[in-house]
């Protein structure tokens, strides 16, 4: 059992990830959020305390970021280290992670996803609800897997990349940093870096 955990965020992922981390064990679960308007700001069941500044005015176990913007999240997981707080990794109970994946700090693996063997997973990146994460996947840093995406072996997602929800990426196939893969997608070509994909099979979009 854990004790005090602050999370950065009191948006939709800021919920998600104060509720996983109650599955978790943390018993007393602080969210911060820069948008702190008052003492009657909540976020679901939760109570938001102040604004991220404030964090340190709290004895706090570890400290985790949940906003969904990838630079916006890399900058505060930035702070957080500069500050000396410590980054905690989310893992919901009911996901399934090999012993043999790696997870950096500062990630979030939502409910009913699934990590296979030899996959490693960048820092601040979120594995969301009932992805699939196969065999020697690499996730980059910040990147965000969305719910029910699914990833074929040796699959390899650069940084601050986004794979829409019900994505599905061949194996094999490279993405590059800052991409965006459509919803429902069928990605079975490498992306080159900064491009938007979208479609069946999935192409780069016409702006």
């Amino acid at each position: 059992m854990t004790d005090r955990l602050a999370i950065i965020g009191a948006g939709g992922h800021g919920k998600v990830a104060a509720d996983v981390a109650r599955a978790s064990g943390w018993r007393d679960i602080l969210l911060f959020d820069d948008a702190w308007a008052g003492d009657n700001y909540r976020a679901g069941n939760w109570t938001v305390v102040g604004k991220s500044e404030n964090i340190e005015g709290y004895p706090v176990d570890g400290v985790f970021v949940a906003v969904g913007d990838a630079g916006h999240r890399a900058r505060l997981v930035a702070h957080v280290l500069e500050q000396g707080w410590p980054l905690v990794t989310l893992c919901a109970p009911s996901a399934v992670v090999s012993a043999d994946a790696w997870l950096a700090g500062g990630v979030l693996v939502a409910p009913g996803a699934m990590i296979n063997v030899d996959a490693r997973v960048g820092e601040g990146a979120i594995i969301n609800t009932g992805a699939i994460v196969e065999h020697d996947v690499q996730v980059g840093t910040f990147s965000h897997v969305c719910p029910g995406v699914a990833l074929g072996g040796d699959v390899r997602v650069g940084d601050r990349s986004w794979i829409g929800i019900g994505a599905t990426v061949r194996h094999g196939v490279r993405i590059g940093n800052d991409v965006m893969v459509g919803a429902g997608a069928v990605v079975v070509s490498d992306v080159a870096d900064g491009l938007q994909v979208t479609g069946v099979p999935a192409r780069a979009r016409r702006n």
